[in-house]
């Protein structure tokens, strides 16, 4: 696989100019006879605001979807899923499987004028995996989830990152890695100046310092971040626009009044029956995203009686799942079995969805000591997301769905920051979530929500499953470098997964965006990491 990836790399370096969105050019949302000019400022609104602007020490898609556009990882996959030349120009890997050696771009600097180099890519991996780090400040819990710990511990994927002169980087791996240089397009890994880390320390999260197409202005709260155009932008006649505004509205319909009324270019999380109103009215347009996600009601292991795979399995069934797609998502999604979209490899077709009976779901129910049912409490956060358009909806149809096997549900809302702090301490019974791609790779779905590794507090396996059968499983893939012995081993954890059920899967969604047509150059990315080098304005 690797060697494969490698040679697609090399071609693309020498074909592409390196220019890793450079295909985009030649795509246009909109009519293309229209005249894009340069400069002006778009608005983007979306439903939440971002938590973080220090990529490394985040894991929500709202502070990803800023992040994006001030800084820049190594690779990335472009809006193919294909893997394209980022910061760096290509790579080569030893025949020990474990020595990668990563040749940079030159002449790039980040927003503060530091220099771009491999001494400050050493500088950023050191801070990642060195607890110890004086920059060290967070959980950086992306950073153990691919790479097996932090420096130190027996775990730890990671011997050596070392910079052999300005513009090579050398890796030494403990283990072969099939998916190592795909980890390094993980927006959660944005190349970050060391010289604005140093300085801004504990509040570099709201002092972000990349390499960017955008320059970070400011961050009104719950408002709006403000992004300036990056003047000395290392790709030629990028970006285009002078500024970039990321709005947050937190009603869907409030949005979309927002939008028509020209008050904003773009927005997320329309509601998928207002996707009509969009494609009707002139002006506008409604524009699916590629699917890489899925929505998912958690059941929390640790608290009783969701300690009880009778009583999850029955749950489950007591859902109408085809009713709640059906009424909530217009079309724009499809009942899902897995955490793995079915569009990725290693995606286990022999499962199928569970039927809903709210008769075997009480039989189930009594059989587990709860004839009569139970009192409980469901999570929903309060604003939509590109997973779950409308939560508020789609919890009161699952609270009335148990209702029918004797369960009294009670609904509680945060705003999203407080929603995802409470759910990583494991203050909820039961709990909505969903999760968005950022890897081409069936790990990034299953591993960060399911395994035992995740369960730890602050957790992003919300269930707090821990089943170390299952978790070695994908420890073992990850080390693992034929792509169809890795499906194979996919496909058997997901298995393990469903017949212990500690999620209810919803749905994979084609998330809506709406803008105006005066918006040229935008191709929604799956993973949503949309970058706005390429868009423009007509006016």
């Amino acid at each position: 696989m690797f060697l494969l990836t490698m040679l697609v790399i090399v071609v693309l370096a020498a074909c592409s100019g390196n220019n890793a969105n450079e295909n985009n050019n030649d795509s246009n949302n909109t009519n293309t006879n229209d005249v894009a000019e340069e400069g002006g400022t778009l608005i983007f609104a979306r439903g939440a605001d971002s938590v973080s602007l220090d990529p490394i020490d985040m894991t929500d898609g709202e502070s990803l979807r800023v992040t994006n556009n001030i800084f820049e990882t190594l690779f990335v996959y472009d809006e193919d899923l294909e893997l394209q030349p980022g910061l760096a120009e290509d790579y080569e890997v030893a025949e020990d499987g474990k020595t990668w050696t990563l040749n940079l771009k030159e002449g790039i600097k980040f927003h503060d004028g530091t220099d771009f180099n491999a001494d400050a890519v050493v500088f950023n991996f050191e801070r990642w995996m060195d607890l110890d780090h004086p920059n060290h400040n967070g959980d950086f819990a992306y950073y153990p989830f691919l790479f097996g710990g932090f420096k130190g511990e027996d775990s730890h994927l990671i011997e050596y990152v070392e910079a052999i002169d300005e513009s090579t980087l050398e890796f030494k791996l403990t283990d072969e890695v099939g998916g190592f240089i795909t980890y390094l397009t993980v927006p959660f890994f944005g190349i970050a100046s060391p010289t604005a880390i140093e300085e801004y320390g504990d509040d570099f999260y709201e002092n972000p310092v990349g390499t960017g197409p955008f320059k970070y202005k400011s961050w009104a709260r719950n408002d709006e971040i403000i992004l300036e155009k990056n003047e000395d932008y290392h790709e030629e006649g990028k970006p285009k626009l002078d500024q970039l505004i990321i709005k947050t509205i937190p009603d869907n319909s409030a949005r979309l009044t927002s939008l028509l009324a020209g008050d904003i270019d773009m927005m997320d999380g329309l509601n998928p029956d207002e996707s009509v109103t969009v494609d009707s009215t002139d002006g506008y347009e409604f524009i699916p995203r590629p699917s890489f996600n899925f929505s998912y009601m958690a059941f929390n292991m640790e608290k009783e009686p969701f300690d009880d795979v009778k009583v999850r399995k029955a749950i489950d069934m007591a859902i109408n799942k085809d009713v709640i797609v059906d009424s909530f998502f217009n079309g724009l999604a499809e009942v899902s079995t897995n955490a793995v979209p079915p569009s990725l490899w290693g995606f286990n077709d022999e499962i199928k969805p569970v039927e809903f009976d709210v008769d075997a779901a009480k039989e189930l129910l009594a059989e587990a000591g709860y004839e009569d049912g139970f009192e409980t409490t469901l999570f929903t956060m309060d604003n939509p997301r590109e997973y779950l358009p409308e939560p508020m909806k789609i919890a009161e149809a699952i609270q009335a769905n148990l209702s029918e096997i004797g369960i009294t549900t009670e609904i509680v809302t945060y705003e999203w920051a407080t929603y995802l702090e409470k759910a990583s301490q494991g203050e909820h019974e039961m709990g909505l979530f969903g999760w968005t791609g950022v890897l081409a790779d069936p790990d990034d779905f299953l591993f960060p929500n399911f395994s035992s590794i995740e369960a730890e507090k602050p957790a992003s396996n919300y269930a707090f499953y821990r089943n170390e059968d299952f978790t070695q499983l994908l420890l073992d893939a990850k080390t693992t470098l034929d792509e169809n012995e890795r499906a194979e081993m996919y496909k058997e954890a997901q298995q393990i997964q469903f017949d212990d059920r500690p999620v209810s899967m919803l749905a994979h969604t084609t998330p809506p965006l709406a803008l105006s047509e005066d918006v040229k150059g935008f191709v929604p990315h799956p993973m949503t990491s949309d970058n706005f080098a390429n868009v423009s304005l007509s006016q």
